[in-house]
């Protein structure tokens, strides 16, 4: 059973730590500009002085980064077992480059035409933003990225864990995978009805023509989403119940991460799936005995 509060208390702290870098170098860009070439990209210049000086600004990127901490520290503890590296420093940096590609595949997926494209920037779901516009941002959001992931694993050996039940292997990967894949699909399906009503059109926002496959992926997010959000639900209850969710965990997956929107959490319950086909450590020995 994964530590799920152990992980996201060292995200959290991750993303405090995090943010609080970024007020720090904000008033010196204020006082020293311009902003140096190499931090472009690594979401440490969020903070300009105009920014610190609108609460509603301040507050919005607080609750923004809170929200990726979470999910990067839940993440973090689901697969924590399974990540390379017995030190929890290493399989933070792990993950956070793991992330960081997936981000990167994610809206060069998302970008038809990519790179004759140009600047392509996402924020994803730990600290900073991948930017693939040019060299110095996309190495600035890299080493950001590892920098949040090493933090994270810090702090998680610096909190107290937990003793834990043996349970199915890929039970927690699933569980978070439903619950990020649903928190997404509800968010945009309000978008989508927003829509429709306001607009009296089937698509997400009045993109232009030029945007058709974004717009497209947008919406197949209501319509892909949610059968593949509801198949790794039943592969988690599965799971629950100590059998495998193996197919049930791959077709969700496969279904969200086609939406390109749904990437992360479609891998991750592809990654649950696969891993839930191995029977927990005390179920196997129990069935050694038997025989």
């Amino acid at each position: 059973m994964a530590d799920f509060g152990r992980g996201i208390k060292a995200g959290v702290a991750t993303a405090g730590i995090y943010l609080a870098i970024s007020a720090i170098l904000g008033v010196i860009y204020y006082i020293s500009p311009p902003v140096p070439p190499f931090l472009y990209g690594t979401g440490l210049t969020l903070f300009t002085w105009g920014v610190l000086m609108d609460p509603a600004s301040v507050i919005f990127l607080l609750l923004q980064y809170v929200v990726r901490g979470i999910v990067f520290g839940a993440v973090f503890a689901a697969l924590y077992s399974f990540l390379p590296g017995t030190a929890s420093v290493k399989k933070g940096v792990v993950l956070a480059a793991f992330v960081w590609i997936l981000s990167a595949v994610g809206i060069i997926y998302m970008t038809p035409g990519w790179p004759s494209e140009g600047s392509l920037s996402w924020t994803y779901c730990g600290g900073g933003a991948v930017v693939l516009s040019s060299i110095w941002p996309a190495l600035a959001g890299i080493i950001s990225a590892l920098v949040f992931g090493a933090l994270t694993g810090l702090l998680w050996g610096r909190f107290r864990g937990k003793e834990l039940a043996e349970e199915r292997r890929g039970r927690p990967v699933l569980l978070v995978s439903f619950i990020l894949g649903g928190v997404i699909w509800a968010v945009l399906a309000v978008a989508f009805l927003m829509g429709v009503v306001i607009e009296g059109a089937p698509a997400i926002g009045a993109l232009g023509p030029e945007f058709w496959w974004t717009d497209l992926l947008f919406t197949s997010v209501v319509f892909l989403g949610l059968p593949g959000w509801v198949l790794t639900l039943i592969g988690w209850r599965k799971t629950k119940r100590g059998e495998s969710g193996l197919k049930w965990g791959v077709a969700g997956g496969v279904l969200m991460a086609l939406t390109g929107i749904m990437l992360l959490p479609g891998v991750l319950a592809i990654t649950g799936g696969v891993l839930s086909a191995r029977k927990p450590v005390s179920e196997s020995v129990t069935a050694e005995i038997r025989q």
